[in-house]
Formats: C-alpha cells, structure tokens, sequence
C-alpha cells in the first residue's frame, strides 16, 4: 500500500473540546552524541544568532510572518557561550529580545546526571537567574530534556535561585516517566518544605512527530501505519500531521486529561542540538487559518506555559515529596575511573573551600574553573551516538577523550588550588633537612578518630633504621603507631571538629631499640611449618601475654570488634558485631559481603556487530537480556598481608568470568568498629552487555524494623519510600554512601569511589516502580561497579585495572542528622602536610 493510500484510510477521531497547543521551540543540548563537543559548542552559539535574527525580523516587520516565534534557551550553558563570543551590540539586542519575550531563558545550566553535590547544583543554577537579574527581567521557569530524574535536591537548587517552575521533559528510552502519567503537573515538596510546581513532560521532540515542524517529522514516540521519510511533500506533511495531532488529542481525552490546552516539545530539525526554524511560526499561521477553530496553535515560552496552567488554578494539584532518582544515572558506570576521578576532585575542592574560607590563597576564578570542569562531565551525554555500534570510530574516540578529560581538568584544577591553600598554610616544599612535622586537620564537623598516614620520602627511612616516635606537638603525647611499609607511618589521632594539630616524629636511638621488635615461634599458634594457617587458635595469646589483636585463618578471622567468616561458594558469609553478638550479614541473602558478581548478554552471533547492537536495544529498563549469564565470584585465596597493634591486612582472592583477577583487601580496626575495603581488579575487555557488582547483603544487627538510608544531594532519602510515585527503584547515584538504622544500632557504609547503587533485585523480570512494591518490600543493596549495556553512547569495553574503596563502620543508633554528618566525615580523611619549622 502506498504512503497516499494509507492516508486516504487512515481514521481522524472527532474531537469532544476546543483545544489549544502550546508549542515550546528550542534545542536539545547534548554536548557530544551529535558531532564533537567544540562542534556543538559552535552550533549553539549560532542558534541563539539564528534565533536572535528571526525575533527581530518578526518584531521590526521585516517578516511579519514570523511574528509570535518565541525561542527558549534550553540551557543557559548555551547563552554563556554565546555572550562570551558576542559584541556590545548583540548582547544588547539579545537582552532586549529577552525582556520582550521573544527569547526565554531557562533556570537550568545543563541537563545534568546525578553527580553534582548540593552546593554545585546551587552553583550552576545561579548563572542564568544572576544574568536575568543584570538586565532587569528574573525568570521563574527552567526546563530538562532526556533525562529522566533528579536528586530531591535538585528542588531546592532551583528554588534557592527563584525558579517556581520545572519543566520535565523525560525520555523513556531505558526510563519511565514519573507518576505514571505524562502531560500532567505537581508541586514537588523539596527537603526545605518550599514547593517547585512541575509539568511532568513528554518526549522533547514530540512536536516534530506531531507534523510543527516542516520537514522534520519523526517516527520514534508515535509508531503509526505510516513509513514516511522524515521530508515529505508538504501536502502528504500537512496530512500525516493532520491525523497525529487529532489522534493525539483524541488519546488524551480517551484518558480523562483535565485541560483543554496541552504543551508540546518541538526542534527546528529533526535531531538534538537542532537549529531554531523559522519557518514552523509559517506553518502555525497556516494551520490556524484552516484549523484555529477546533485546534489552535501557540509558541509559547516556558513561563508563558505556566502563566496559562496557574490560570486554571494549582492549589488542588497533588503534592509529591522525595527523590526522583534518574533512570539514566547508570550512565556514570560506565566510565567507572573516570567517575572516580571527579568525585575525588569534588571532594578535593571542598576541601579546598573549607581550608581557605575567605579565598585569600585561591581566586573565584580558580574555584569556578573547577566547578566548570565538574560540571561539564558530569552532563548527561555520555560519547558519540555509535559509541557500542562502531567503538573504533574517530568521533567515537575523540568524543570519549574530550569528555573524561573533564574529570582529569578538574580533578588537575582541584589538586592545584589545593596545594596553593597548603603552601600558603606553611607546607613544606622538598629540601635538604626539611623537619619531620606533619600538620592534620580534621575538616569533618564531628569529632573523628583516625588512622592518619605520614607518608616519606624514598630515602628518608635509612634516616630512621631504628624506628621512630609519633608525638603530638601540643600535648607532647605519644601515638600509638603502625608501618607496614618502610615509607608510610600510620599513626592513630583523635581531633575534634575542624580541629588540626600539629605531628612530629622522632628518631629512636639504637640503644633505646627493643627486642619486640624481633620475632621468634609461637608456643600457642596453631600454624605449621607450611605457614598455612586453617585453624583457631586454643590459646589467643601471644609472647608476653598480650591479646593479638586480629587472628586470622583459612576459614576467617576475629578482632576485638568482628568476627568474619567465609566460604568458597559464598566469601565473607557471616560478619558478627562482638559488641552486639549480632550477625550483621543478611540470614536470606544470596550473596556474601563484598562478593564480585558479573553479568553478561550474549548476542546469538557476537562477531556479527549490529547483533552487539541489537541485544542491547532489547533490553528496556532491566539493563540485561532475559538470557543473561550472571558469574558470583569464587573465594579461592586468603592471604595475611600484616597484623599490628592498630589494623590487620586480609587479601582474599576470587575467581570469576569476565575479571581476570579479582581481590578484596581488607584493613581490620583494632581499636574501633571500623573496616576498610579495597576492590582491586583486572576487567577483560568484552563487547557484549555486561554489568559488575559488589553485594551489600548488611543489617545494623540491633532490634526492630530496619531503615535504609542513602545520601543524596540535600540529604538523607529512604530508597522505596522517600520517591515520588512512579520513580525508578531499581538504583540510584548516591554522593558519600548508605546507611542501615534499626532501633539500637546505625551501620554506615562510605563509598568514596562507586556512586551507584541497585536496589532491586539482580534477576532479569518485570520492573516495578514506586508504590507497585509490595508494602512490606525492602531495598536490596549492591554497588554498582561498572556497565556498558547501552546501544548508544557508552563505552563500548570496560577493560582495564580498577581499585574501588569502601569503609564500613558499626555503632550505637545515631539520630538521622548525626548519621549524615559521620557518613561523610567517613569519606573525608584528614588532610595532612608536610609542614616547616613554625
């Protein structure tokens, strides 16, 4: 049947009301996926240029046909660029053109991933009000395209900087919108108590599939009878657009949508980072004329919009508060040390905000050259569109570069500001006789105990053969001390909030040597002369009568505040808290503490590339195939690396398909409930669709129902119960860690390096979303290392090394607001420096 055939059958539904569109004409701004960043970069530039002219046209009559085009900013990134380029003239003709209207800026800098902190959000949502502010026209209205969700911070972001309103425009391409329904408003609650009113959005293309947009019609939201060519004759256009927008309406009244008016997404071409087009305000013109009685077109700007919808009233909108995690924050996964990366430089500069509050060692400047690095990687577009279809292309690898060399700016900027603050705080350059005195500062806002590393130089401990002393310069006390290695002292140290200190060391003389530094057998430890040590200890004495303080064996291993199991099939199986005498491990968990889990889909043919294509492509929002093989990793070593008065060392070994070597290294406190875990490992590169896990199966080990919390930017959320309705539960991007609460007990879980988190289950089934769970369902725990399952822009391979750091601490139940503050001091060790004589 011909495309003519098939219109002249197709059914137009008759309408019951009046209706009106609003359409809303901008650019999706993705930096990268289209054409290489400083492309886009110029492209949009250019759009502001293109719909600078056309506004202006309309205004002065040079194209009254033209006239009523408004054009909004979808980013303010955009309008940054611009103006940097831009002549006095044409920013003030830009700025006149905002305040009568015809160009509208959104609140919003970029549409960003999960990553960001509060206080960078807060930052980049300032640009854009700061600017309106300077020409004398504030906005109240800020629009996202593609992605899917937000931080519940993310609210307050934007009302701190007077925006009212957010225009969600979500893409459900491996997401869902929320609520479960599109084209309707809520005033989100935000952790403050203000409210932000929301238009929960459609595709942000959406108007282009509608027929708005001559020669840009599409075919990826709408799947009708029609396989037209995205340019068509403008008659077989106007007649497809005819059916959609009357099939469109029809289904919003078949759905018992309230409103007779309804806003619609439109680009001036079909793709993102598409140019404004003046002639879609022709093709308006033309519609109203033959059609403005039964279905009127507007271009409206996002403000415009929500004028409109606060005429029909919002006090009887539904009020939704809590998190809305984004369905597409996998995306930091996939690029797992680059992630890592810029969440040290993040951290890195709050250090540096924190040591110099007043800027008197590091400039503005410098802190925002930071912040834009930041921010730049943490945008949401992720590489080139055949990132996995064809990896070896040359926009494939440029894109990749230019976007993670983001994280290594910032993370390069963040370190050097840093250094500045030190240098400027007496820090010790390197020089003949420079003194053993080690400045530590404690940036946390409570009181912490640490084991503080003071670290020498290669040649430094020939100067120190007989062993040294940690001292405390104020108090003159000695600290107990630790050195597993010939150019790290590790020492432990209490300070209060914001508190620092100064450390000394000094040399013991060879006379003053003792003999405990020396060695001989053991008369009560039951390992043999193979020095494999598979059995428990009848004695736990050492020479002296002094407790060792970890006992380690084949099977598992004993502290003063932990006792660890584990077995081949399972790794660490049981994890008791001896200040409780509870088990801290899950009864009913499948997996142990820590185990690597791997996951892959195979294609029928993986040497066939559109198959590595198209598997993925399946996948929907489970983020693996129905036949995928899931690997759990085999403990096949154990390993004592140390054993001293403040920590012990555990290496254990496992076996697993995709990862060629996989360790845990454990550091066990001995004078507090304390771990430190390193997952060190060897990714094999494989194309297929694969994710990496670490389990999480922890209880806090006291009484009653169990709370599970997760940092997010703003605070504290409780995954599957603090979300708006409809949201993802399966995962989310944390920023310092996870928390567990019962009545007696809190267990803080820091993850300085891995910010995502799956909370549903591993197996491949129907996804559910917020109020579908059971009531009694409770969120599972896993890290989410690392995946490559998208068709699109990921990266295709995750080969390489990896070292992901966690820290897990046992306590007496803290109050949310405490557990928030102890979380993050987890993340944030004490700065120490090398410092001059005073």
């Amino acid at each position: 049947m011909t495309l003519e055939q098939q219109i002249k059958q197709a059914a137009i539904p008759t309408l019951e009301r009046k209706w009106k569109i609003y359409v809303i004409h901008h650019s999706h701004t993705d930096i990268g996926y289209t054409d290489r960043q400083e492309k886009i970069e110029q492209y949009h530039i250019d759009f502001i240029r293109q719909a600078l002219r056309i506004v202006n046209d309309a205004h002065n009559g040079v194209n009254p046909e033209w006239k009523g085009f408004r054009w909004t900013c979808e980013t303010f990134w955009a309008v940054e660029q611009f103006l940097k380029q831009a002549g006095d003239e044409e920013k003030g003709a830009f700025a006149e053109a905002v305040r009568r209207g015809d160009i509208e800026l959104s609140g919003t800098y970029l549409n960003m991933t999960e990553l960001p902190d509060l206080q960078l959000l807060n930052k980049i949502h300032s640009k854009a009000q700061t600017y309106a502010k300077s020409i004398g026209h504030p906005i109240d209205s800020a629009m996202t395209a593609d992605i899917n969700g937000y931080s519940w911070g993310y609210a307050d972001s934007l009302l701190n900087n007077g925006i009212g309103h957010l225009f969600s425009c979500i893409h459900t391409h491996h997401g869902m919108y929320a609520l479960g329904r599109k084209q309707s408003p809520f005033w989100w609650e935000a952790p403050s108590g203000e409210r932000l009113l929301v238009w929960n959005g459609d595709h942000y293309m959406l108007g282009n599939e509608l027929g708005f947009c001559p020669g840009a019609l599409g075919k990826y939201m709408i799947r009708d009878e029609f396989g037209h060519r995205l340019v068509e004759p403008a008659n077989i256009h106007n007649q497809i657009a005819n059916i959609r927008i009357h099939r469109y309406l029809a289904q919003l009244e078949a759905e018992q949508y309230p409103y007779d008016f309804v806003p619609m997404m439109l680009s001036g071409l079909p793709t993102d980072n598409g140019s404004p087009n003046s002639s879609i305000m022709e093709w308006i013109d033309v519609w109203n004329r033959q059609n403005g009685e039964a279905i009127s077109v507007e271009m409206s700007t996002l403000s415009g919009f929500f004028a409109r919808l606060k005429e029909e009233g919002t006090d009887g909108l539904p009020v939704h508060k809590g998190d809305w995690p984004d369905w597409w924050s996998d995306g930091v996964s996939s690029t797992p040390m680059h992630t890592q990366i810029y969440r040290d430089a993040q951290r890195t500069l709050r250090k540096v905000e924190k040591l110099d509050p007043g800027q008197k060692s590091v400039s503005l400047q410098e802190i925002e050259a930071v912040e834009q690095a930041l921010t730049l990687y943490a945008e949401h577009t992720w590489g080139y569109h055949s990132s996995v279809y064809e990896p070896w292309h040359k926009n494939v690898q440029m894109l990749e570069v230019r976007k993670t060399a983001h994280a290594a700016e910032a993370s390069r900027l963040a370190y050097r500001a840093l250094d500045q603050v030190l240098l400027a705080d007496n820090a010790a350059t390197l020089y003949p006789g420079r003194p053993y005195r080690f400045k530590v500062t404690n940036l946390s806002e409570r009181e912490v105990t640490e084991l503080v590393q003071l670290k020498l130089e290669g040649w430094e401990p020939d100067e120190l053969l007989n062993g040294v002393e940690v001292i405390r310069e104020d108090t003159g006390q000695v600290l107990i001390q630790q050195s597993s290695h010939p150019q790290t002292i590790i020492a432990e140290l209490k300070l209060q909030g914001m508190e620092s200190c100064i450390l000394i060391l000094r040399p013991i003389l060879a006379a003053q040597k003792s003999l405990s530094s020396l060695t001989s057998t053991s008369n009560s430890k039951l390992i043999g002369a193979d020095q494999v040590y598979d059995m428990e200890d009848m004695y736990s004495l050492t020479t002296g009568g002094q407790q060792a303080p970890v006992s380690v064996c084949q099977t598992g291993l004993e502290s003063p505040f932990v006792r660890l199991t584990w077995s081949k099939e399972r790794g660490i199986i049981s994890w008791i808290d001896k200040e409780t005498g509870r088990e801290l491990l899950k009864a009913d968990d499948l997996y142990g503490a820590f185990t690597p889990i791997y996951e892959v889909t195979n294609p029928a043919n993986p040497a066939d590339a559109s198959q590595v294509w198209s598997v993925r492509s399946k996948m929907g929002r489970n983020r693996k195939g129905l036949n995928v093989e899931r690997s759990v990793g085999q403990l096949i070593s154990v390993r004592a690396v140390d054993n001293g008065a403040l920590y012990s060392t555990v290496e254990l070994g496992y076996q697993l398909k995709g990862i060629a070597y996989f360790s845990l290294h454990l550091r066990i406190y001995t004078r507090q409930n304390r771990m430190d875990i390193s997952a060190r490992f060897h990714k094999e590169s494989i194309w297929n669709p694969e994710n990496v896990y670490l389990a999480l199966p922890f209880t806090p080990g006291g009484t009653g129902p169990v709370t599970l919390f997760a940092d997010k930017p703003g605070g504290f959320v409780r995954p599957w119960k603090d979300q708006i309705p409809g949201t993802c539960l399966d995962y989310s991007a944390v920023q310092s860690g996870i928390a567990w609460q019962d009545n007696d007990r809190s267990l803080l879980l820091a993850v300085p390096d891995t910010p995502l988190v799956q909370w549903g289950t591993l197996d491949y089934g129907t996804r559910k979303v917020h109020t579908q769970q059971t009531p009694d369902a409770q969120p599972e725990a896993y890290a989410w290392l690392m995946t490559n399952y998208w068709e699109t822009n990921f990266k295709a391979t995750l080969g390489g090394f990896y070292e992901f750091q966690y820290h897990i601490s046992a306590g007496d139940r803290l109050s949310v607001e405490d557990m928030a503050v102890a979380l993050h001091a987890l993340n944030e060790p004490f700065v120490v420096t090398r410092v001059n004589e005073k």
